[in-house]
């Protein structure tokens, strides 16, 4: 029998490589890049200006029209991803499991999910073929004007992650037993009723699940934005979300100069964003969920 002390040596020695790699690699840069928040080193030397950069970003007519534009920007770019994906996600993991596609099942699910493991460039780069106005299928520039960029690069994004969202309810009706299911089609449910009343209520946490990793994921968001515009943010800033900002204020981009401060600043307000609402999730809704099922 192996001591307890000994265990715990053991699944530290085990643990160790992983975390130190999470350090150096996740909390060392995220903490440095809130450290430089408070700090000016425009002069060549670091000095010390509290929350001088924050007030500077909120304050600052330039900086906060932008970060204000990008932010609404960005929880247009969620919303889509959200009432877009879900539907869709839905009606394809309760098509995959309903048993009439037989044995198309596997590749179905493999062809939805293929675009998800493909680079953003590519996808970035074929969408822009598809859609060019010269040779394309479509003769309105999509990209070039503000009132369609960015549901445009936001339903291709929607296009490449759709798997995604289809895997967890896929995965999610398929744990659901077939005792439930066939006492349901004995009292005389039919199938709509089946998926409604029994299936849709049983698979119901997912969708709080979904909703915060692509909460998550959009607010994070930047590649496939870059991808198709660039560092410039679209026609007059109409596809910028944070990321993008983020990186033109870091960088220097598209007649920005580069501020380091103001960029790990607009870092640490987006970490704070994805942090609080992540937590106001877990604490709010996920400990309901916990208590239900208890």
């Amino acid at each position: 029998m192996i001591r307890t002390g000994t265990r715990y040596r053991m699944l530290a020695l085990f643990v160790a490589p992983a975390l130190v790699v999470y350090v150096a690699f996740a909390v060392y840069p995220l903490l440095s890049s809130v450290g430089m928040s408070f700090f000016d080193s425009g002069g060549g030397e670091s000095t010390f200006v509290g929350f001088g950069n924050y007030v500077e970003l909120f304050t600052n007519p330039t900086t906060s029209e932008r970060f204000w534009n990008a932010l609404v920007n960005n929880v247009e770019f969620f919303l889509i991803h959200l009432l877009v994906e879900l539907p869709i996600g839905l009606l394809i993991a309760a098509l995959l499991t309903s048993g009439r596609l037989r044995r198309s099942v596997g590749v179905y699910r493999t062809l939805l999910f293929i675009p998800a493991t493909l680079s953003v460039v590519i996808v970035g780069f074929l969408w822009r073929l598809i859609i060019n106005p010269l040779w394309g299928i479509v003769e309105f520039p999509l990209l070039g004007t503000e009132a369609t960029a960015l549901p445009t690069i936001s339903l291709m994004s929607v296009w490449q992650y759709l798997g995604i969202p289809m895997v967890f309810l896929y995965t999610a009706l398929l744990a659901i037993p077939d005792d439930v299911v066939e006492a349901s089609r004995i009292d005389g449910a039919g199938a709509w009723t089946i998926f409604w009343r029994i299936k849709f209520p049983l698979i119901a946490p997912q969708f709080g699940l979904i909703t915060i990793l692509t909460y998550i994921w959009t607010f994070n968001g930047f590649d496939i934005v870059y991808a198709l515009n660039g560092s410039a943010p679209g026609p007059n800033y109409s596809t910028d979300i944070l990321g993008t900002f983020f990186y033109r204020s870091f960088f220097g981009s598209s007649g920005q100069v580069a501020d380091l401060d103001l960029g790990a600043t607009v870092a640490s307000v987006i970490f704070a964003i994805i942090l609080v609402t992540t937590a106001a999730y877990f604490w709010v809704l996920q400990r309901r969920l916990k208590t239900y099922e208890l």
